[in-house]
């Protein structure tokens, strides 16, 4: 484990806790319980083993409110990437119960799994953009995918590349483009089509503190649209100054929750937390 992340479990966890993490005990409740409106996402007792023996996760269970901003941590290893492929259909459950708005992923079979990937947003680390098209044509390949029409991707595309701050770069190629450009692009393309769910895997991963930090704006601004955004990061820093919930894993069981209480009276409000984005943003952009 990283020193840094070492260094933000010590600050956080009582004093018991720092001695040996016990793992979350997942809510005496039953995956066959219906689902909870509330909730857009649902793991009941979710396990998932590698062929090679290797363990993904471990028991895991959590939800995830609507209009939520959480954030999903932990080492190399951890089980943050298991989860998040398991979200996209990449990835299915050895054991348990995942549900998306309600659907028990598991009823979703392999021809719907591009139709419901159109419906949940996905930011990647390495960007996964289309190297021989533009910034626009990126963006618009998204919204031609599930079927909008070409006055629609018109009125689209624009808007959303101002909000995401590429209006000038419409024309540019990827490879004209720097890092955190790239994973602007990258988040404009998944935003476009509005979905109630945003999934951002190591948005941050390669950018330097000033980029991430407006990238991190970036996505607030999408959660304040009203979209529930979870995020996995290793970015321990950017974690501990947020003070949003945290879901911890590690081995790939959960280990840390804020939403157990131990962090709700520190935990921001919505409109401190977008204070906080801004003053840290200016002030690196002051250093």
């Amino acid at each position: 484990m990283a020193a840094t992340e070492r260094h933000v479990r010590a600050r956080h966890l009582p004093s018991a806790r720092r001695r040996a993490a016990q793992p979350v005990q997942p809510p005496a409740r039953s995956a066959a319980l219906p689902p909870d409106p509330r909730n857009v996402i649902e793991f009941r007792d979710v396990s998932m083993h590698y062929d090679e023996g290797d363990i993904g996760l471990d028991h895991a269970t959590f939800n995830v409110r609507r209009g939520e901003f959480v954030f999903l941590v932990g080492s190399t290893g951890s089980g943050k990437s298991t989860v998040m492929r398991m979200l996209i259909k990449e990835r299915e459950p050895t054991s348990g119960t995942i549900r998306v708005a309600g659907r028990p992923m598991d009823e979703i079979d392999r021809r719907r799994i591009p139709y419901y990937r159109r419906n949940v947003g996905v930011v990647f680390q390495d960007f996964k953009l289309l190297p021989n098209r533009t910034v626009y044509d990126n963006v618009a390949y998204a919204l031609s995918a599930t079927g909008a029409t070409r006055k629609d991707i018109r009125a689209k595309v624009p808007d959303i590349l101002r909000l995401t701050g590429l209006s000038t770069k419409l024309h540019n190629y990827p490879d004209q483009l720097s890092g955190g450009e790239q994973q602007r692009v990258s988040v404009a393309r998944a935003f476009v089509n509005h979905p109630p769910l945003l999934l951002a895997d190591e948005p941050t991963g390669n950018l330097d503190p000033h980029t991430s930090l407006g990238i991190m704006q970036l996505l607030y601004r999408i959660y304040r649209a009203g979209t529930t955004v979870l995020v996995a990061t290793h970015d321990s820093h950017m974690v501990d100054r947020m003070r949003r919930r945290v879901i911890e894993l590690e081995g790939g069981r959960i280990i840390r929750d804020e939403a157990t209480g131990l962090y709700a009276q520190r935990e921001q409000s919505t409109e401190e937390f977008g204070d906080m984005l801004d003053s840290a943003y200016r002030d690196l952009g002051r250093s």
